[in-house]
């Protein structure tokens, strides 16, 4: 607010300040914590909100790195043996094994679980057009226990909505469903009721059916899933989530519990997920965590088949605003931290394009997941816009990864980047063979 519209209250004004978030929060109380409430169900929160009390830029490390192509280029000369002519972009190959499930592309949609933006026909059209791409989709936590699970078709539920979509698009051999499990759905037994339904029987069947332990997400790093319901939807979710009343009148928040992890606990889930469920395939997720190497580590070392790190800044749902510019580390950095992964890993948070999604396969990722950018391309176009949005960043992905004289995806590295501060690469813990690899 200028110091103009300050002085027409009463003459105190304080350069340097947020002036008019201080001022909404001497009108507000709590409510100010999180964003306006009458924007929830239409707006995907994240950082350099012009309304975040942190700092405005959204950039981190990575959109920082350049691609440098170097001059000499022995790969480019054993693809035109191979091909018998000059190769192009279009000789690429981007097809890759994304946590057990073979995909045309490094890219999933990634989760985003019983907020309204989702819980409608924007996660319905996600999902069917994931589906048409074969490429592997999560769906989010908290859909049963908000949702319920009715297997009705004229009454589905929102989660067996999404799966039946996903199946119905998807042709056989490629693509996968993964879907999320955090407290609240392990006390309405999610994944047993997804695991033994009929409707779902052709996914798990073929292979094509995973499960996702979610210990954190990027946008609200140490928090559960929030969400904004009435007063009514409030009373209804008492029983399984805390909810309070701090958004104003006839608005209450809906809290999820983020759940308690330590190494031990951790390893016992995987163990657990892949004795119980052993058709299907065991992804993790983190949130950016300062221990996210360690993490991962042990995730791998217990039999995940894929980790998920969620970057801060991103997010699909409700988040207090103080999380979403200054809580948790940055994709790049935690990419940096984990160094040459021990596994599948999976890197998400603000991808939308081809820039950022290479260097992060040049960091390590084996795929990058579009959440925001997912829902608000089939906000767009129901039909197709996901489908255009993700052809296009294969596109671009084809003509970066040709420029510096590769033709595959998984064949990028680190050395393949350019950091305009002291690089961070030199940081990286010493290069080691995958689990389950030879030495």
């Amino acid at each position: 607010m200028s110091a103009g519209g300050a002085m027409q209250r009463g003459g105190v004004y304080a350069p340097g300040l947020p002036e008019g978030l201080i001022r909404q929060r001497a009108r507000e109380g709590v409510a100010a914590v999180f964003p306006p409430v009458d924007t929830y169900g239409r707006q995907l929160h994240g950082a350099g909100d012009e309304e975040s009390p942190g700092p405005a830029s959204v950039s981190d490390d990575l959109d920082q790195a350049r691609l440098v192509p170097p001059v000499f280029m022995p790969r480019r000369l054993e693809k035109l043996i191979d091909l018998g002519r000059e190769p192009l972009h279009d000789d690429v190959e981007l097809d890759t094994v994304i946590g057990g499930f073979r995909s045309p592309l490094p890219v999933y949609v990634s989760a985003f679980g019983s907020t309204r933006v989702a819980s409608g026909d924007a996660g319905i059209a996600a999902s069917r057009q994931a589906g048409r791409l074969g490429i592997p989709m999560v769906i989010g936590e908290n859909m049963v226990p908000v949702g319920g699970y009715r297997r009705a078709e004229a009454a589905q539920s929102p989660i067996l909505a999404r799966l039946r979509a996903y199946a119905q698009e998807c042709p056989p051999g490629v693509g996968g469903v993964v879907v999320q499990q955090s407290t609240e759905d392990a006390d309405s037994e999610v994944w047993n009721l997804v695991y033994s339904d009929t409707s779902v029987r052709e996914l798990r069947d073929s292979g094509r059916l995973g499960f996702e332990l979610k210990t954190g997400q990027g946008a609200k790093p140490g928090l559960g899933g929030m969400t904004a319901v009435d007063a009514e939807e409030a009373a209804r979710l008492a029983g399984q989530f805390a909810v309070r009343d701090v958004l104003g009148p006839d608005r209450w928040l809906r809290c999820a519990t983020p759940g308690t992890f330590t190494e031990e606990i951790l390893r016992q889930q995987v163990r657990f997920m892949r004795n119980n469920f052993p058709r299907a395939r065991v992804w993790v997720k983190f949130h950016p965590g300062r221990d996210v190497a360690q993490a991962a580590t042990t995730a791998w070392q217990a039999g995940s088949d894929a980790v998920t790190v969620d970057g801060a800044q991103g997010g699909t749902g409700w988040a207090p605003r103080a999380f979403l510019d200054q809580v948790g580390l940055p994709l790049g950095e935690c990419l940096r931290r984990i160094g040459h992964p021990q596994g599948c890993l999976l890197a998400t948070g603000r991808i939308w394009e081809g820039g950022r999604a290479v260097r992060a396969l040049a960091l390590g990722a084996t795929a990058v997941g579009l959440g925001r950018a997912a829902l608000l391309a089939v906000d767009e176009d129901p039909e197709n816009g996901l489908i255009r949005l993700v052809e296009a960043l294969a596109l671009e992905a084809r003509l970066l990864v040709s420029a510096v004289g590769k033709y595959r995806a998984d064949a990028l590295t680190a050395e393949d980047l350019w950091w305009p501060t002291a690089a961070p690469t030199a940081a990286w813990p010493a290069r080691t063979a995958p689990i389950g690899s030879a030495a």
